[in-house]
């Protein structure tokens, strides 16, 4: 039976890991809203089979589907894919989904943050988002797992934890007037680490330009072992990310982690910048409190938003010169994982994330 505690994750002993550990499985939503997704969520459908495919070779895959597109669903994913019938408002499960915590002795509950499509009536992505907000309870209570509710309005693509207690973020994400700014920073750091289990935060001012859910970490830093971070870079002092990068590097450059540690900064390529065809903006249907994309709208393109299961990584792929570089590095710190570059996740791109955003890694709970 699944409870919502009164407790928190650090009283009781759980903690948040980091992406690199073990997994039980990969949860993920299934787009459908055709003013998101171009052309009726056709195209970005097919890479989702194409991910949910992959990552079932390393754990088990959960697509949660509405009534409406169930049958469909289950005709496009391959067997070795679970799918649920669960209602949404969109397929942000990084995001809406729980966060999985674990703690010493192998048991596993989740963390369920407020959520309001990415600022809700103040910029936000999409309305209404009531749906997406019961997202957490509902993967807890079919998982037969505990949860804690935060009042804090949070995704988990804007919060990276190395698993020893260090969590890095943004202050353009968390501190935004239509997230937490009500709260105050102290208040913020409190409740990260309570529901968190972290006892170190590393804050930086902003994350990527171009991003549309207010500078989540995700497309800029990324931890790939404890002490070591993967950071997105340009040497071209005229690209307009350029001083977004100098700035996190100079930051984490003089920061230590938890437990003390002088962080190690690994640097991988972006892509060359991307935008909105006319074909592409085209494709969509307007609709009442969705984000406008219109030809032209820069993209937020990164090669940090990627998943890592147990033996694969999906990394997202774009037509680009820097493609192989970045997956030569990924396969250069993760050695014993098949790394898989997805051709076509400008489709993920365009509805306004990337291969981590769709993707919520449930946690193996296993004991150190």
């Amino acid at each position: 039976m699944s409870r919502t505690l009164n407790s928190t994750p650090r009283e009781d002993g759980f903690r948040m890991p980091g992406e690199f550990e073990p997994k039980k499985g990969c949860w993920l939503g299934w787009p459908e809203r055709s003013d998101v997704w171009r052309n009726g969520a056709k195209p970005a459908q097919k890479v989702w089979v194409e991910i949910c495919t992959a990552i079932a070779s390393s754990e088990l895959v959960t697509v949660c589907v509405s009534q409406a597109q169930y049958e469909n669903a289950r005709n496009m994913l391959p067997e070795t894919v679970r799918v649920v019938e669960m209602s949404t408002n969109d397929a942000w499960f990084r995001d809406s989904a729980c966060a999985f915590l674990v703690n010493d002795t192998g048991e596993v509950r989740g963390t369920d943050w407020e959520f309001n499509a990415y600022g809700g009536l103040n910029g936000g992505l999409y309305f209404p988002w009531d749906k997406d907000e019961k997202i957490a309870q509902k993967i807890l209570e079919i998982e037969n797992l505990d949860r804690y509710r935060s009042t804090l309005i949070a995704e988990m693509g804007g919060i990276q934890c190395d698993g020893q207690g260090t969590l890095l973020t943004t202050e353009q994400c968390l501190l935004n007037v239509n997230r937490n700014a009500h709260l105050g920073k102290a208040e913020v750091e409190q409740q990260l680490r309570d529901y968190m289990g972290v006892e170190k935060i590393i804050w930086l001012p902003r994350g990527c330009k171009f991003d549309e859910t207010d500078g989540h970490i995700d497309d800029l830093a990324c931890w790939v072992a404890p002490g070591e971070l993967l950071l997105q870079w340009t040497d071209d002092s005229s690209d307009p990310q350029y001083e977004i990068y100098q700035e996190a590097y100079e930051i984490l450059s003089r920061s230590t982690d938890a437990r003390g540690r002088k962080i190690i900064i690994h640097k991988i390529p972006q892509p060359k910048a991307l935008e909105w065809t006319e074909e592409e903006a085209s494709g969509l249907d307007v609709a009442l409190g969705t984000h406008s994309r219109v030809a032209g709208t820069k993209i937020c393109a990164s090669y940090i938003n990627y998943y890592i299961g147990n033996s694969v990584i999906m990394v997202p792929a774009y037509d680009d010169p820097m493609d192989e570089t970045a997956q030569a590095i990924l396969r250069k710190l993760f050695p014993n994982h098949k790394v898989i570059g997805i051709q076509n996740a400008r489709e993920i791109l365009l509805g306004g994330g990337n291969v981590a955003c769709i993707t919520q890694p449930q946690y193996a709970g296993i004991t150190a």
